[in-house]
């Protein structure tokens, strides 16, 4: 049997130093650190979890309930959290609910009996329910895509979303692109609304507006993009310049309708999406888009809940900034000269 001392000698640190590590007890030099962690995978170290958490009432453990891991905005950030978790020396449970409210309270009676130790949920809708049954949990509770809930032990972690729904108008503006549709996902999504409210003060500063048939409320898969651009772009008489997507999903379905149409993307539509998932970049013409520090969402969701347990009380909600992230769907017009792009 492995035990601490033979991780220790093998590393050349003190026992101590090993046991911060593997309990994340005490911060260690990250050199230092990184011997212990090849020690350990080495020699192939594994803590008595159980014994451990009866020690100290803790597991070591988090949950994560989310969306689904297949869309790639979250499986980004769910990387964020994993690998968060590992260095931290915490396991991971992680949940998918596909937003059903079922799923979502017999996930929360899993997490319950396997003692987690704090939660992170990232859902598009939360039932009354799920929200009951959460607030009623003796649980420390991250929550991402979400509003902060008065008087519970939780705080939010999101992207400034009301501030790019600003950048990505400015941009299209800035382009000479005035005719500007707008893809704003449910409209009861918080990180829509936000987006939204950007996005039309954008316009508004700029004395420009948006046909409430221009709004298009939808979900925010690939093909609720192509079905809502498609009508949008079904009269050749009376189309935007550009769309402005609030997800990178939904972009890709609009430049899929375009496409059907024999639309040349920017020339005669540009589009600018939301988040810069990976394929972004490697579409033709690639994405202009706003980007998320997606993976940096699903860091600090894991240090607030590190943190909460270690005794600091939680922020009330943070905010990670997002940038614009300039390539070739947006078009530049010249509406001085001949208004061509």
């Amino acid at each position: 049997m492995i035990r601490l001392k033979d991780v220790a000698a093998r590393a050349g640190v003190s026992v101590t130093t090993v046991s911060h590590v593997v309990n994340a007890t005490r911060p260690v030099a990250r050199d230092t650190e990184a011997r212990v962690r090849e020690a350990i995978a080495a020699l192939g170290y594994r803590p008595d979890s159980v014994a451990r958490a009866l020690k100290s009432n803790r597991s070591r453990t988090l949950g994560m309930i989310v969306t689904s891991a297949h869309n790639p905005f979250f499986a980004e950030v769910i990387r964020g959290v994993e690998d968060r978790c590992y260095q931290a020396g915490y396991s991971l449970i992680l949940c998918n609910s596909d937003d059903i409210d079922a799923k979502q309270l017999s996930y929360l009676e899993t997490l319950r009996d396997r003692r987690i130790d704090g939660l992170v949920v990232m859902t598009a809708e939360n039932g009354e329910g799920f929200l009951q049954a959460l607030s009623a949990l003796p649980l420390p509770t991250v929550m991402m895509d979400a509003e902060p809930q008065p008087g519970w032990d939780m705080t939010v972690v999101n992207d400034d979303s009301r501030l790019g729904g600003r950048l990505a108008i400015e941009h299209l503006i800035s382009r000479g692109l005035e005719r500007i549709a707008l893809l704003t996902g449910p409209r009861d999504h918080a990180r829509s609304r936000e987006r939204l409210c950007g996005a039309l003060g954008a316009l508004k500063a700029a004395g420009l507006g948006v046909p409430e048939d221009w709004q298009v409320a939808t979900d925010l898969m690939l093909e609720d993009g192509h079905r809502a651009a498609h009508l949008l772009l079904a009269d050749p008489g009376d189309r935007p310049d550009a769309i402005f997507a609030f997800n990178d999903l939904l972009a890709l379905g609009c430049l899929r309708a375009a496409q059907d149409l024999g639309l040349e993307v920017p020339r005669e539509l540009s589009i600018i999406g939301y988040d810069d998932i990976e394929i972004s970049a490697y579409l033709n013409p690639a994405l202009t888009t706003i980007r998320q520090p997606i993976y940096d969402l699903g860091t600090t969701a894991v240090e607030q809940l590190i943190a909460r347990l270690e005794g600091s009380p939680f922020p009330g909600q943070t905010q990670l900034a997002p940038t614009l992230v300039v390539r070739e769907s947006v078009s530049r017009v010249d509406r001085a000269s001949s208004g061509s792009r």
